[in-house]
Parts: structure tokens; sequence; C-alpha cells
């Protein structure tokens, strides 16, 4: 293992070993700043603190630093922004690292904001501490992300102080609104221009190239009102139809729809289609029969569901006509349809090829280090889809850190993960931008 590295690569590999400590305070310094996601259109917590840490930090290291909160224009009207969206509070911060010309650009892009820690008793240890333990770092946005923000701060941060110089521009970007709106990612999409990037959301330093899309959906199921104490009368009489009653043939048939997308949406790297029922809510009194029960839901579709622009248009049909069929079998549905709302959330699926030289040149610095050489994909979206789609920017997410445990009370990452992800990053800006002559 490693003896494909080059001398100059193994001193940068060696290097970043050497720095843990650093590599390790610096995430628990990230940690520290409360960036809990708010309402889209409420204060962006100390994102505007972590942000110009950041900024200071990469400048030192030569960086052309732009710390700035983008006209909202840039990004209105999309179906990630709600309106009167602004970034008022939540700079975006773009660190170009200028390579010596002739070489391609390679992005690295991350997102500061986190979820919220939830309450305080079901954690072991403060969320906002980074405290860490038996060779773990814990705390909220420990792996989602800002374990891989703080291993690409420090790939540059080596090839800087290593004084190795590349052909092409390494561009640091770290925005926030990818756990609310998904305008960070969009306005970097739509402002930034490079040949590749990587996404460092937590991967388990697999190397992926593709994720699913996501959709929201609301269905609303009709009933009729009455006295619960008392034998309903036949509906065709006028009596008591059970909303909720009703939902149950909902949530049958979005389970023969799972069953039917496990066998006939297939992937070689994501999991299949899947359709999870959220959110339930029915009934008006305690004693009434409910008139109406709202079921909500999160789909994951793959990138063969999605139309041109990666959305899930033909997953959204699927799901209506399993819905109708549902409903055409009975006497009371066929009558009283439910009625099926896309909510605003929603994201779209992408994937880029496995020959794209991004994917080959990270696959190649991975299987030196570690002689894994496998291509996964990540189940959940990124904003390296957004980079993708609206920009054509081919993005793959590699990090440190494993999803399951985001957006929980054990979210953790291992400190190995860290310091092997920092490697990675800093040999494929070596191999990928190229070295100047």
């Amino acid at each position: 293992m490693h003896s494909k590295l080059t001398s100059l690569e193994a001193a940068v590999r060696g290097h970043i070993a050497d720095r843990e400590p650093v590599l390790v305070g610096l995430l628990q310094r990230l940690i520290g700043f409360d960036t809990a996601s708010r309402e889209p259109l409420a204060s962006g917590g100390e994102i505007p603190a972590l942000q110009a840490f950041l900024a200071e930090r990469l400048e030192r290291h030569g960086a052309a630093v732009a710390l700035t909160e983008p006209d909202a224009a840039t990004v209105a009207g999309h179906p990630y922004v709600p309106e009167g969206f602004t970034f008022a509070g939540r700079p975006q911060l773009v660190a170009r690292f200028p390579g010596a010309g002739g070489g391609p650009s390679l992005l690295l892009n991350g997102h500061v904001d986190v979820v919220a820690p939830g309450p305080r008793a079901d954690w072991r240890c403060d969320p906002f501490a980074g405290e860490l333990r038996d060779g773990l770092v814990h705390g909220r946005g420990a792996c989602d992300m800002k374990g891989g923000i703080a291993a690409m701060v420090a790939a540059v941060e080596v090839l800087r102080e290593l004084g190795v110089e590349l052909a092409g521009d390494v561009i640091v970007n770290t925005v926030s609104e990818e756990e609310t709106t998904g305008a960070g990612g969009l306005v970097a999409a739509r402002t930034l221009r490079a040949d590749a990037a990587i996404v460092p959301e937590p991967t388990g330093l697999s190397v992926c190239a593709g994720c699913r899309g996501s959709l929201l959906a609301a269905v609303l199921v009709e009933g009729r009102a009455g006295h619960a104490g008392i034998p309903p009368a036949p509906h065709d009489e006028g009596g008591a139809v059970n909303a909720i009653d009703k939902a149950r043939l909902v949530l049958d048939a979005i389970q023969r729809l799972n069953e039917r997308w496990a066998t006939t949406h297939r992937h070689p790297r994501l999991a299949p289609a899947h359709c999870v029922p959220t959110a339930i809510h029915g009934g008006e009194w305690i004693v009434s029969h409910p008139a109406a029960c709202r079921i909500e839901c999160h789909l994951e579709f793959l990138p063969e569901q999605a139309d041109a622009g990666g959305w899930g248009a033909a997953a959204r049909r699927e799901f209506e006509a399993a819905i109708r069929r549902a409903a055409e079998q009975d006497e009371w549905l066929l009558r009283h349809p439910p009625r099926v709302e896309w909510l605003l959330g929603g994201v779209p699926s992408a994937e880029v090829a496995e020959d794209e030289p991004i994917v080959r040149t990270l696959l190649g610095v991975h299987r030196d280090l570690t002689s894994d050489s496998q291509v996964g994909g990540f189940d959940n979206w990124s904003d390296a889809a957004t980079l993708i789609r609206e920009a054509g920017i081919p993005a793959v997410n590699y990090g440190p850190g494993d999803l399951r445990l985001a957006h929980t009370a054990r979210e953790h990452v291992p400190v190995a993960e860290l310091v092997a992800c920092a490697q990675g990053i800093a040999l494929t800006a070596m191999r990928f931008c190229g070295l100047a002559r």
C-alpha cells in the first residue's frame, strides 16, 4: 500500500498525519459555533462568525477570499427557495487558491449549517463542545458536515505549508442553507465555475458518484363527520365515514408501491426508490368520526425516475397512480378520491459517469491510500446534485463519517477518517489540478 505515491505525495500524506491535533482542533472549533438551521427567513445564528473565522484562516494561507451576502435575486424563483428569502445573516465564503495556469480547477464545497441538536438530555456531551473521546469527535455537525469542511480546509492548508504549487485553481466554498432551502449551493452553482467538485458529506470515505432525489407529498383523505358514540348509518344514506380508516387504504397502497419499487427500480450504487409516511394528522373531536385525514410523505427516487432537470416526474406519476388505484377499489374513495399535493422542499437526483476525470482521479488516490477502488452512491441528496444539475460541474461526495449518525444525538466522526479524508482531498487536488512546471 502507498507504493504508487510519489515522494511529494508521500510528504503531503505524512504532514497531514503529523498535523492530526491541528485538524481535530479545527473541527472542534467549527462545532463550537452554533450554526443550527433556523427558519429560512430567520437569523443565521453564528454562521457569520464561523464564516469569518474560516475566511481569516484561509486568507492567512494565501487565498483570495470573498465573504458576501449574495443578492437574493440570484436564486429567487427556484423551487428550493421560499418567497421572501434573503441571505441576510448568512454569508457565503469563496476562497480561491490560484494555480500557476494550464490545469483544471477544483471546487471544494461544504455546508456550515447543521440541524438543531434537539433535547440536551439525549446527548452524553455538550453538542457544541466537540468532545474528543476514544478516537472520535462528538457533537452536532461532527459528520454532517463540519468534519468534511475541516478535512478539505486542512488539505489546502498543508499544500500551502509545503509549498506545493498547482497548475489549476482550488476553490474552497463554504455555504449556508443546505439543511433548509438549498440556496447556498444554488448560489454557488450560479456564480462559480470549476472543472470538477468534491463535496465531503459523510460517506465513510466511499467515492460516491450519484445520489437519490426526494419529493415531499401530502395525501388528503376525505371522510364525513358523525357522532362516534352511535353506530353509523351507511355512507350512501348520509352516515359517518371515518377518514382515518380510509387513510389505511392509502398507507397500504404506499407499502405495495415500495415493494414494487424495490424490484422494478434498482440502481447499481443507490438504494431503491422508497416512500416513507412521516406524519399523519386527522380528527376534530374525540367523540366524532374524523372528517379528514392528512398523510405527509417523503419520497426518495432514482435518477432513472427523473426528468431532464433531475426532478422526479416519473416518481410523482407512479405515486399518484398507486393512490388512484387504491381509491378505485373502495366505494367511498372512488366517489371522494384522495388528493395528492406536492410540497416545496423536493430536490433533484443526479449522477456522474464513472469515467469522469474527477471520479477516476479520486478513486485512484483512494485506492493508492487504502487499496479500496469501489465507486459508491450517496442515498441522500447533497449540494453535489445542485452543482451537477445547475452548473454542469461533475461533483462527487467523499467525506468522513457515517451518514446514519447525522441528525442524531450520537453524532460523531472518527479522527482516523478525518485524517484520511484530508489526505485523499490533498492528493486528488495534486493529481487533478496538476503540478506547476
